[in-house]
């Protein structure tokens, strides 16, 4: 059986999160279907050298944000999950409280649904109260929201390489094994180093 993985990039600032997603994914086995928002194409735009055809191109199958008669609209099309990197904060809005207005949000909805694994790389700082209402809604419905928050233990030389480290953690929560993701293995008591 085909694996399948659908990738949302919302409208958040954090386009590369969406892109290095595709980039990590892309050499796997796994057909990945990819929703980008209106909002989503503006932060490409301004954040980005990419071309909506370069990301496009990285994908097995690209929707519409309109399509709601898509394939991913649907449970009985099986996939592992969704990973929205990033996640704005309508997009959490609109999956934690059922709105499904929009292609993003439908295939969102259906993965919660399904009791399938979605994952949300919540981006907006500071929070207010609705969105945190919003996450803990969304977290007791069984999905997981994981904001992208850089990992220094890894001692990154580049914004690439925080990119890639959240990126490859989020993943990781779908059970894909990929290459050179640095883990914490503790911390030695005697020199208070990590191992």
């Amino acid at each position: 059986m085909t694996q399948r993985i659908i990738l949302g990039i919302s409208g958040a600032t954090g386009f590369q999160y969406g892109y290095k997603a595709l980039e990590l994914l892309k050499p796997l086995d796994i057909e990945v279907h990819l929703v980008i928002s209106n909002g989503a194409e503006m932060t490409r735009a301004c954040e980005t050298p990419y071309s909506s055809e370069e990301v496009k191109a990285l994908a097995d199958v690209v929707h519409p944000i309109g399509n709601i008669g898509a394939s991913i609209a649907s449970g009985s099309f099986r996939t592992m999950g969704m990973l929205i990197a990033p996640c704005s904060m309508r997009t959490l809005a609109a999956v934690a409280n059922g709105i499904s207005d929009n292609l993003l949000v439908r295939a969102a909805d259906v993965v919660l649904k399904d009791r399938r694994r979605l994952v949300l790389l919540a981006r907006e700082t500071p929070l207010n109260l609705a969105h945190i209402d919003n996450m803990r809604k969304v977290t007791e419905m069984g999905g997981i929201v994981f904001p992208p928050v850089p990992a220094f233990y890894t001692k990154p030389n580049s914004i690439d390489e925080l990119v890639a480290h959240t990126i490859k953690r989020a993943l990781d929560l779908f059970g894909l094994d990929l290459n050179e993701l640095p883990r914490w293995a503790g911390m030695d008591l005697k020199t208070g180093r990590q191992r």
